[in-house]
């Protein structure tokens, strides 16, 4: 046995020497990083720090949408590119080119009456205008079909005795916005006679898919980007039916793949998770994920993001008695990244099983 112990003794020495000028080395290393200023600043995780984080977001959360709501919209306006149909009754000689049973009331425009051409009826030209018979031209742009209708029965008046007209709009052309992104039917949606709110524009586009993130949704309007979260506006009592899109606008519905965590290192399962619309937790990131592998070090547990100022990393202690409560209020954003760094004990081995591959399991039969 001593003899064993005798012959081992070289290999034992030479192996401690070497894991010391290991330790040495990266100590040296990580001082040289911070010498350089190379190394990302670490945050300890704090109660005050989840506080001042929760601040941050709710702020964020406030963008001001006031200009996007509109709880009694205007009736529609006639414009440029309409089609009306004008029926003048018990004057047939005025209907012109209409039938009124081509399209449905509620037509986008973009129909055709099987010859690839618009459906037939008064077009309103690019100045606004149409011309009727006996009344000449009308300015229409900027009418509802009330006032339209008064317009023309007023000009028609003086040839006829209490002219009975009807008048619609047979094909909205004039006004559209453009939704994309996680929806079933993406594309351009008509603004039609039913007031194009955010509820309708996804309705019309068929809904949004499972993929959808109904808290990252960004509406477009006149180069300014809002940021619409349906969950948070309808946990403040925003009626999301009185978001109110006007001629191009677009909305884009973001995917769950854009706010992906990915959480790697000493847990169970390392993997990537879509957040919960919009919300992700430290604490339900390492649950999914299995917790903390045996081999992981609870004292070092790093979330890292990536900020316009540069890299950010958290660490937290989850040896803490207040760990788990702070882990549960500490909100992921898309795109972080957990990782959890292994434990000493776990180095050791991995440096020896590298450098002297079966090492350890010599001098564990040298012992016995």
């Amino acid at each position: 046995m001593l003899k064993r112990l005798t012959a081992s003794l070289p290999c034992l020495v030479l192996l401690a020497l070497t894991l010391s000028g290991c330790a040495s080395n990266n100590y040296m290393d990580e001082r040289a990083a911070d010498a350089n200023g190379t190394a990302p600043p670490v945050t300890l995780i704090t109660d005050q720090l989840v506080q001042e984080q929760k601040k941050q977001r709710a702020q964020r959360a406030t963008q001001d949408i006031s200009k996007l709501i509109n709880p009694k919209p205007s009736p529609y306006t006639i414009d440029r590119g309409d089609i009306l149909s004008i029926v003048v009754w018990d004057h047939p000689e005025l209907a012109g080119p209409v039938n009124l049973g081509q399209l449905p009331p509620t037509s986008t425009g973009n129909e055709t009456n099987g010859s690839g051409l618009p459906p037939a009826g008064f077009v309103v030209d690019h100045e606004g205008r149409i011309q009727f018979p006996f009344a000449g031209q009308l300015k229409m742009a900027g009418l509802t079909e009330d006032q339209a209708r008064t317009l023309l029965a007023g000009k028609l008046a003086r040839y006829i005795n209490k002219p009975n007209i009807t008048l619609r709009v047979q094909a909205y052309r004039s006004k559209r916005v453009y939704i994309d992104g996680e929806v079933k039917t993406p594309g351009l949606q008509a603004i039609n006679d039913i007031p194009m709110s955010l509820v309708e524009a996804l309705n019309r586009a068929g809904g949004a898919l499972p993929t959808a993130d109904q808290s990252r949704m960004v509406l477009e309007r006149a180069g300014t980007s809002y940021q619409i979260d349906m969950q948070h506006l309808m946990s403040k009592g925003v009626n999301l039916a009185h978001i109110m899109l006007v001629n191009g606008d677009v909305l884009r519905v973001a995917s769950r793949d854009e706010s992906k965590v990915f959480v790697s290192g000493e847990v169970v399962q390392p993997k990537s998770l879509t957040m919960h619309n919009g919300r992700l937790t430290l604490n339900e990131a390492m649950g999914e994920s299995g917790g903390i592998s045996p081999t992981g070090d609870g004292r070092q547990v790093y979330i890292v993001r990536r900020t316009p100022k540069g890299p950010q990393v958290y660490r937290l202690d989850a040896r803490a008695p207040d760990a788990l409560a702070m882990a549960e209020e500490f909100e992921l954003y898309p795109k972080d990244v957990v990782y959890v760094a292994a434990s000493s004990l776990a180095n050791w081995h991995r440096g020896v099983s590298l450098l002297f591959p079966g090492a350890l399991t010599s001098a564990v039969g040298v012992v016995k």
